[in-house]
């Protein structure tokens, strides 16, 4: 036993906001406290623990009571808190309350020279020591301690005395005492804070800086310092208290813990200047609620939400321990598995750029859109779409690189997966691209081009260039849809039909769609009009006076081996038809011959329609759905190709 040491510190440490510490420490007054409330279970225990120096009162959570009850835990036990919370009782107290502790030694004298607490009870002197108690009575509140001899060891046992408040002392042999040399270290200094203004000056003792790993809602006072990877800009929004505007940013520590901080209104000036990607910032005091997986890409089930006394102090000194970016690469044969809107990194050479394009949103907004392909050494490339800004910055940056013979390696951080025509990735308004990163998964990518990779046969996820040969396309007759039991499964069929569009459905061919575009994303749900002329949407809880139209097409196609019903919604519907639904939908209203000429243009065309086949339940019904996810005109020599291979395999077979 004289091994065991009491944690340097343990008490000012725990106190400050380490919850990661298991201290050791040591049991110097134990008692009994009632508990009111139809649902109490026994008396709670509170005790004061030492660490040698300094002592706090500790609450034990009912779980441990029994500990308390059978006298495995006592005054002079030495222990290991392996979990707590420091609860803020007033505003410059602090509580501890023990949730599960382990007891290394049940009883042994008091360690050092601790100062209790003036509430604890054990002496009428507020400054009592050790030196007082050692073998000395301790009474305790509702009950009565008494020190007799123990003939094993000779070590002092407190038992509970008969007589009231009286108590009986037999005083501890002193030639056999147990060891322990008491470790006494300098009162307990924090770890250096960054600051210059902020309500943290009002507290002499800032936070201690934790890792970003275990920060939880039920600490107390915390800081952590990481690295800004990624910052998103301003967006406003509108609900029923009124406009607003909101931006985050993702911090990573040394540790490898990613948290997303986020902003709201006031803060947004307060903080959006101040915050530059790549720094390392000190951040402390803010709300912890659970992250929204929808929008929070980032491995932590947590989200900052700064308030009014948080601070971001920037590190004037750059910390190498943190590193710029985390990256969890998926190959691109992996993303062709991966969930619609999944959210991956990837890293590929980059073999082709195309040009930047203006596009028009739904809502009237223009903004830019460039393609690029990715391909890796696991024999797949992959389309990627960005948006914005990102087509104008990284993306010509590759153009130009590509243009001059030069293939760069490209990693991309937090990309969306999309399924339409294949799979491919897209960029989001919290996506990084990085050009030729200091990573070993880029010289090793670099290495493989260079040396053979730059020939090597690829096949896309994306698109089907050549129909033959990816694996994406499984040709289909209408008939063998239902023949084969397609759709039956847990996740949906893909598959390609040569089929003619026979008939439109005429009576409900759109309908009204939300027009609020949430980051880069547009709501899409279906909106009612209001008694005040405008467009409500449930989801987004928002007014608007004007909508948009959205194909929702119901049409039968057919082929030399059936028919079948199929709906299109807006990309594919607007292939067949050649025009927008809103275009349509005004034709109709206006009753213009032009409505009926469109329809009639849109059928006994023969096209290549890529289905996606799945089971729904309509009511108490089940049936099989199939959607329209691409619509392709034929090639006909793409299509000559494609049946002569289908020639080669039959006869190759005999």
């Amino acid at each position: 036993m004289a091994g065991v040491r009491l944690t340097p510190n343990a008490v000012a440490a725990a106190l400050a906001g380490d919850t990661n510490l298991k201290p050791v420490v040591q049991v110097v007054d134990l008692r009994s406290i009632a508990v009111n409330g139809p649902l109490r279970k026994g008396p709670r225990f509170r005790a004061i623990i030492s660490d040698g120096v300094a002592t706090t009162p500790a609450l034990f959570a009912a779980q441990l009571c029994d500990l308390a009850r059978s006298g495995l835990v006592r005054r002079g036990a030495i222990v290991q808190l392996i979990e707590y919370i420091i609860n803020t009782v007033q505003k410059d107290r602090r509580a501890m309350v023990i949730l599960n502790m382990e007891v290394l030694v049940p009883e042994c004298e008091i360690i050092g020279n601790p100062a209790l607490p003036p509430e604890s009870g054990v002496s009428n002197s507020n400054s009592m020591r050790a030196d007082q108690f050692n073998g000395a009575p301790v009474l305790t509140t509702g009950s009565t301690l008494s020190t007799v001899p123990r003939s094993i060891d000779n070590a002092p046992v407190l038992q509970r005395s008969t007589a009231g408040n009286s108590s009986n002392i037999n005083p501890s042999p002193r030639n056999n005492p147990q060891v322990f040399q008491p470790t006494v270290q300098p009162s307990y200094h924090p770890a250096p804070n960054y600051r210059n203004h902020g309500t943290i000056m009002k507290n002499d003792a800032p936070a201690r800086i934790i890792p970003i790993s275990v920060l939880n809602p039920y600490q107390g006072r915390w800081a952590i310092k990481g690295r800004v990877t990624a910052k998103g800009e301003i967006r406003r929004f509108h609900n029923a208290k009124g406009d607003g505007k909101v931006f985050s940013f993702d911090l990573l520590d040394s540790d490898g813990g990613e948290i997303r901080a986020t902003c709201f209104n006031a803060l947004v000036d307060r903080f959006y200047e101040a915050v530059e990607v790549g720094k390392v910032y000190v951040v402390s005091r803010g709300n912890l609620k659970a992250a929204k997986k929808d929008y929070n890409h980032l491995n932590n089930e947590w989200e900052i939400f700064l308030e009014n006394q948080s601070t971001v102090e920037l590190c004037p000194d750059e910390d190498s321990s943190i590193p710029a970016q985390r990256f969890s690469f998926t190959s691109i044969d992996k993303i062709e598995d991966s969930e619609n809107n999944a959210i991956v990194d990837v890293i590929g050479v980059v073999t082709s750029v195309n040009p930047s394009t203006t596009i028009q949103r739904k809502n009237g907004m223009e903004t830019q859109k460039r393609t690029i392909t990715l391909k890796d050494m696991s024999g797949r490339s992959v389309e990627v779409t960005m948006w914005g800004d990102f087509c104008n910055r990284e993306g010509l940056q590759l153009q130009e690189m590509v243009e001059c013979g030069t293939f760069p390696v490209l990693a991309i951080k937090a990309g969306r997966v999309n399924d339409y025509s294949g799979k491919s990735v897209g960029t989001i308004s919290s996506s990084q691209l990085l050009i030729n990163p200091d990573l070993a998964e880029a010289h090793s990518l670099r290495q493989w081009f260079d040396c053979g990779g730059r020939d090597a046969s690829t096949q896309s996820i994306s698109r089907d260039f050549t129909p033959a040969a990816s694996r994406n396309e499984i040709r289909k007759t209408v008939a063998q849809i239902k023949d084969d039991g397609l759709g039956m499964g847990d996740k949906p069929d893909w598959v390609t039909v040569k089929a003619t569009v026979v008939f439109f459905k005429t009576d409900s061919f759109c309908y009204t769609a939300c027009p609020n575009m949430t980051g880069d994303r547009q709501c899409n749900k279906k909106v009612t009009k209001s008694d005040s002329g405008n467009w409500v949407c449930d989801k987004c809880n928002q007014e608007f006076p004007e909508c948009e139209y959205r194909y929702l097409l119901q049409l039968q196609i057919q082929d030399h081996s059936g028919t079948a019903w199929a709906t299109a919604f807006q990309e594919p519907g607007e292939e067949l038809l050649g025009c927008s639904a809103r275009e349509l939908y005004m034709l109709k209203e206006n009753e213009d011959p032009r409505y009926t000429d469109i329809l009639l243009q849109g059928l006994y065309q023969m096209y290549l329609l890529r289905l996606k086949v799945k089971e729904e339940t309509y009511g108490d019904e089940r049936r099989v759905k199939n959607t329209v996810a691409k619509v392709e005109r034929i090639d006909p020599s793409a299509e000559s190709k494609f049946l002569l291979d289908g020639f080669s395999r039959l006869t190759g077979s005999y």
